[in-house]
């Protein structure tokens, strides 16, 4: 039968002091790496390398960096921890511009806002001025926005209501069919308040009215498509839909 090896109590007890050892030591340099870790963060909370030292400001173009930045209230030099994203992105969202907008901390000291902003749909001209008009209506009388013929312009609107609907409808139409309108004009008469003549970009004229514009407009390659080369007019684009030859 196998003898088994007894180990005394006494040869034990140093090992086991020095595991008790071993373990407390560990447990020690833990506490103190804690202890340094807070000591760190307090210390960085605390010191300029934690404050805004940077505001980037991206897809802007109807809004100015400085105006982005004023309306969104972050300010440089201030701890980019007590920075309340959500507050910040609601403040910049209910300036009419602006669609959407996202916040977002890049650290060390950068704070990144990209903005969304409303398409310009046409530019209003107002004796020698022209102001960008966004998708929703909006004017935009303070801006360094030039116009360059990009965009149709939009002549005798001199009633909001009719302005915004105007925009809406522009907002809708292919960017391809937008770009052949060079001039829309408010024509209205005692019948029809909603008419409108387009001077378009490859020389034809066409009469239309506000009323479902952008769904009519999308037949107007089609229709062009189908005169003789070289014939110019006025394309009707009403109730029916037809060509008046001008000699």
């Amino acid at each position: 039968m196998e003898k088994k090896k007894i180990v005394s109590i006494e040869d034990r007890i140093p090992k086991l002091k020095e595991a008790r050892k071993k373990k407390a030591n560990r447990r020690l340099l833990f506490y103190l790496a804690v202890f340094f870790v807070l000591i760190s963060i307090i210390v960085y909370l605390q010191s300029p390398l934690s404050h805004i030292k940077q505001i980037d400001i991206n897809d802007n173009y109807v809004l100015s960096k400085e105006d982005v930045i004023k309306i969104s209230d972050v300010a440089l030099d201030t701890n980019i921890w007590m920075l309340n994203t959500g507050s910040t992105k609601k403040k910049v969202e209910n300036h009419p511009v602006i669609e959407s907008v996202t916040v977002k901390r890049k650290l060390p000291f950068t704070v990144e806002i990209n903005v969304n902003e409303h398409h310009i749909v046409g530019f209003l001209k107002e004796e020698s001025m022209y102001h960008p008009i966004l998708e929703n209506g909006m004017i935009i009388t303070k801006s360094n926005i030039p116009y360059t013929g990009n965009n149709p312009l939009l002549t005798n609107f001199d009633h909001d209501d009719y302005l915004t609907r105007m925009a809406i409808e522009l907002n809708e139409l292919p960017e391809d069919i937008s770009n052949l309108i060079s001039e829309v004009s408010w024509e209205p008469t005692e019948k029809n308040k909603h008419k409108i003549v387009l001077y378009m970009n490859d020389g034809f004229i066409v009469h239309s009215t506000m009323r479902d514009f952008a769904d009519k407009m999308k037949s107007y390659p089609s229709i062009v498509s189908q005169l003789d080369e070289g014939e110019k007019g006025i394309i009707h684009m009403g109730v029916g839909t037809y060509f008046e030859k001008l000699e």
